[in-house]
């Protein structure tokens, strides 16, 4: 039985979950919930054992100096509480860890051990893939859930995924075989700047979470590093001809698969988010939804380096360029 000491009573609680690894492409979904965590300034609760989990010749601990004492660091998963307050209070419980080495359903068995101790409503799973995206346009988020009546009330897709799969979707089906509802978000990153940090691709996933929830997120100074990471991509491809032809098809792709959702509920979306943030003063954010009107240039692409690329749920959405390599993150 989990025992939960100093942790009040939640107001309709949430269960917010990123993992590091392989299904955490440009670190965009772990470093959301960092984000999360920092701006409300979460309170740690509990720690999962780290020994039941990882295998530290994969996930080394560290070693650092604390006012001349030499401590440890473990590799784990750490579950924190933060209280949301304003007119709709609503509390999240964040879970931030690194995707486990060993023992998944027991892993997933101890996550949803806290969330039914809490009073948890609703699971959401952050992840992001690597697909065949242009940097230069917003960030397509998927929102996938395995639950036919949750897809249909909340507006989301319901998942027809089959392959291989990482921690996300091994919890996602661990909540649905529980009843716990759970939703999956998915940002998928350009696969040709897919070298963490990728700031573009966190906003797109807490702009998608705000609305899943109806909860506004203060995003900091997020909005600024994501405009400053484009500008670096941009500057980064300025002489590379050849890479900014392959960006313009993929621009062109892109554009004509989604011209039909420049109307309708995309416009009733974005207008909602203006209204929860025009008093908030967290427009800067906007110009990252809008179409750009010059084309830009990314660096050239590096066969080697694709990490997080996950053939995941929602994957087909995000336009995934292929499976994975063999080895994780």
């Amino acid at each position: 039985m989990i025992e939960l000491e100093g942790v009040p009573e939640l107001v309709d609680p949430v269960m917010v979950a990123a993992f590091e690894g392989w299904n955490d492409a440009g670190d965009a979904a772990s470093t959301a919930v960092a984000h999360l965590d920092k701006e409300w300034k979460g309170e740690v609760f509990a720690a999962l054992d780290a020994e039941d989990y990882y295998d530290f010749q994969v996930n080394r601990p560290t070693v650092w100096l604390d006012g001349g004492v030499r401590k440890i660091t473990w590799p784990t998963t750490r579950l924190s509480v933060v209280r949301v307050g304003g007119d709709k209070p609503r509390d999240l419980v964040l879970v931030r860890g690194i995707e486990p080495s060993m023992r998944w359903r027991s892993f997933c068995n101890e996550i949803l051990g806290f969330a039914h101790e809490l009073g948890v409503e609703l699971v959401v799973i952050m992840g992001a893939l690597l697909g065949d995206t242009p940097h230069t346009r917003p960030v397509p988020v998927s929102g996938v859930t395995s639950d036919p009546d949750l897809a249909r009330t909340m507006d989301l897709e319901e998942t027809k995924y089959e392959g291989p799969t990482g921690i996300v979707g091994i919890l996602q089906e661990a909540c649905t075989h529980a009843g716990v509802p759970a939703v999956s978000l998915w940002a998928a990153v350009p696969h040709y700047v897919s070298q963490p940090p990728n700031p573009k691709a966190t906003l797109a996933l807490l702009n998608r979470l705000e609305d899943l929830i109806d909860l506004r997120i203060p995003l900091g100074e997020l909005a600024e590093d994501a405009r400053a990471w484009q500008v670096g991509v941009d500057q980064l491809a300025a002489e590379d001809s050849e890479v900014a032809e392959y960006v313009q098809s993929l621009e062109e792709a892109r554009d004509t698969a989604e011209l039909p959702e420049a109307s309708g509920e995309a416009i009733a979306r974005e207008f909602e988010r203006y209204l929860r943030r025009r008093d908030g003063g967290d427009g800067g954010a906007a110009y990252l939804r809008d179409s750009p009107s010059d084309r830009t240039r990314p660096p050239k692409p590096k066969p080697t380096q694709r990490p997080g690329q996950a053939p995941e749920d929602g994957e087909g959405d995000s336009g995934d360029s292929g499976p994975p390599d063999s080895s994780d993150d």
